[in-house]
């Protein structure tokens, strides 16, 4: 496994990292022994970048990453991220980045893990109600008390990312990129370079419809979260299921799975750091082997013919959800 580091910054991660929000929600019935069994190949495979967030479980899922990284803690770098509030029930409350806040998350977080500092700290969305400044001033105060050693962002936009640097040096940005989501790069890309900030793709699989595997609505177990996504729902999701079929032709005629091609091509990007999810060891392993693909000029260019920016149909989340996205 290659590393690199994030950005600018020292703090030094694998190439492909893992996501683990799929292990305690939204994805349908997870089994926690098996995300463990999944959580220690990885690092045995050379993953030490872990993504999760305090809202995911909610609550569960730190705790679920603390215990199973417990006596690994030196070999994992640890990433969560705060703002989207929840009640323990699973109702969500709102978004809040003040600096209270701030500080009341962290400290939840690392009772929640059992650790004494989180490696990346990401604010999860951007507080309308709260400046920036206020926020990652709060933010860069935990790094100064040793509770926290790189900060991050996650789906900001560029003029946030610009004063907030001004506050403290950002680490990472983390923003939805896959081959259905290209957004980053009308500026959010070239911005991350300019400031010596990583981009860290989440959902680099499309939720797992990249994969090839999801042939209708009806394959979701039911509260799914992704029955209520636009990109699955009604005539979205053939049209979605049209560009899928054309990226598996071409991981097909090079021998490889559609969900190796989509990350493949990710890595392919200076300063893209992939976080694909799973809970299962045999697809884990699966996406790790992207890393050793090298794809052609000519692959490259099919890709771009078949999923160029703005291919997906349907918004990425619900139109609520939509309206936390920051600019």
């Amino acid at each position: 496994m290659r590393t690199h580091r994030l950005g600018s910054s020292d703090l030094e991660v694998s190439v492909l990292g893992l996501g683990c929000m799929g292990m305690s929600e939204f994805y349908g019935t997870a089994d926690e022994a098996e995300s463990v069994r999944v959580l220690h190949r990885s690092l045995e495979l050379g993953i030490n970048f872990f993504d999760t967030a305090d809202m995911y479980g909610p609550f569960t899922n730190e705790e679920l990453l603390g215990g199973a990284l417990r006596d690994r803690r030196d070999q994992a770098v640890i990433a969560t991220k705060f703002a989207i509030m929840r009640e323990a029930d699973g109702s969500f409350i709102g978004i809040s980045g003040s600096p209270e806040y701030v500080k009341q998350a962290c400290e939840g977080s690392l009772s929640r893990f059992g650790i004494e500092t989180i490696d990346l700290y990401y604010q999860h969305r951007v507080d309308p109600a709260t400046p920036i400044e206020d926020t990652v001033g709060a933010m860069s105060r935990l790094v100064e008390e040793g509770k926290v050693r790189f900060l991050g962002l996650s789906e900001a936009a560029p003029d946030t990312l610009r004063r907030a640097c001004k506050v403290h040096p950002i680490a990472a940005l983390q923003t939805e990129y896959s081959l259905w989501s290209r957004d980053p790069e009308d500026e959010l890309l070239a911005t991350c370079e300019e400031l010596g900030i990583g981009f860290v793709a989440y959902s680099p699989l499309g939720r797992g419809f990249l994969s090839g595997r999801y042939r209708s609505p009806e394959d979701f177990e039911e509260g799914d979260w992704r029955r209520m996504n636009p990109r699955f729902m009604g005539d979205n999701f053939q049209k979605n299921l049209d560009m899928v079929d054309k990226v598996r032709e071409i991981a097909q005629a090079r021998g490889m799975t559609p969900s190796q091609l989509a990350l493949a091509w990710l890595l392919v990007k200076d300063n893209v750091t992939p976080i694909p999810g799973t809970t299962r060891v045999e697809r884990l392993e699966e996406n790790l082997a992207a890393v050793e693909i090298k794809l052609t000029a000519d692959e490259l260019s099919a890709i771009d013919a078949v999923a160029p920016v703005g291919v997906a149909a349907g918004n990425r989340y619900p139109e609520e959800a939509m309206k936390a996205v920051d600019g």
